[in-house]
């Protein structure tokens, strides 16, 4: 009888160890990104038009987490709180984690257009590099990257696709040089959501290497405009290279820099909390131009 008890009670306390607490058999299981939208249909997708309290800005890749959360990027600046030519994310205020973003096409100066969904911001490199006390200055000028959480009831609306071009490959680690072709794919409401004007092909200025890596300078036909901020730029071989976030006068009028998306993202990885941050590659193969 005592050998019959000891036995009980020790199964009793193996179960109860390895039995889920209450508390956590409460919480709802996140819902993972089984499969992608078809490219063909998919609504919300790099170069998609993203809103912010009325400020329009471009998406560049989509992202995904360890618990299977899809994510939009864009430009941290797409999120700001003060002037267009305010490009410094160590000195300028963003809205809060938390803010309502709107994913949309046809959008105009007239026209917010259609809602296709919505996320929540939940990473800004500006917050971050604030709440750091981010000091050095390649950094604070060109790290300029937003997350914006696909909410549950969208996800089956996405695709990480580039519209026209296919991709990305995957991350691209080694910058540019002189004359290297790029691809991009902005949106903006300057252009009345006119999609047949939002593929772009350009090519590299080469980069400087006071920037650390950080910035690499292009020109494009035609250059990005306000409104085309955020949106990603791939190589000639479809790898991710970065993302739009000003424009320069020099070395050429009207070209623009993009900061550096191998850069943004480790700098994302390392501050974000999200565990298991990665770029999704495209389910299109990548289809160049030249």
């Amino acid at each position: 009888m005592l050998v019959l008890a000891i036995s009980t009670i020790l199964a009793l306390v193996f179960s109860a160890l390895l039995a889920p607490t209450a508390e956590a058999a409460r919480q709802p299981k996140p819902k993972r990104v089984a499969t992608w939208a078809p490219a063909a249909s998919a609504t919300i997708t790099p170069g998609v038009m993203m809103y912010t309290d009325g400020s329009q800005c471009t998406s560049n890749f989509v992202f995904t987490d360890a618990a299977g959360n899809a994510y939009v990027g864009y430009a941290a600046h797409c999120a700001g709180l003060g002037e267009a030519t305010d490009t410094n994310g160590c000195l300028n205020e963003s809205v809060p984690l938390g803010t309502k973003v709107t994913f949309r096409r046809g959008g105009s100066l007239l026209s917010e257009g259609t809602e296709l969904g919505s996320g929540t911001l939940v990473y800004s490199s500006w917050i971050t590099m604030r709440t750091l006390g981010t000091t050095d200055a390649n950094t604070c000028a060109y790290n300029d990257f937003a997350l914006v959480r696909v909410d549950a009831k969208d996800l089956g609306k996405v695709n990480p696709s580039v519209p026209m071009w296919g991709g990305p490959t995957g991350l691209d680690t080694d910058g540019t040089a002189a004359g290297d072709v790029v691809y991009t794919y902005g949106n903006s409401s300057l252009r009345a959501g006119i999609s047949l004007l939002s593929p772009h092909v350009g090519f590299s200025l080469g980069d400087d290497v006071a920037d650390g890596g950080w910035s690499h300078p292009l020109y494009t036909v035609t250059p990005g405009v306000p409104g085309d901020s955020g949106s990603g730029f791939l190589s000639a071989d479809g790898t991710a290279i970065g993302t739009l976030s000003t424009i320069a006068l020099t070395p050429l009028p009207l070209s623009n820099n993009i900061g550096d998306l191998a850069k943004e993202l480790a700098f994302a990885q390392a501050n974000s909390g999200i565990a298991g941050l990665r770029l999704t590659p495209g389910t299109e193969a990548f289809k160049p131009l030249i």
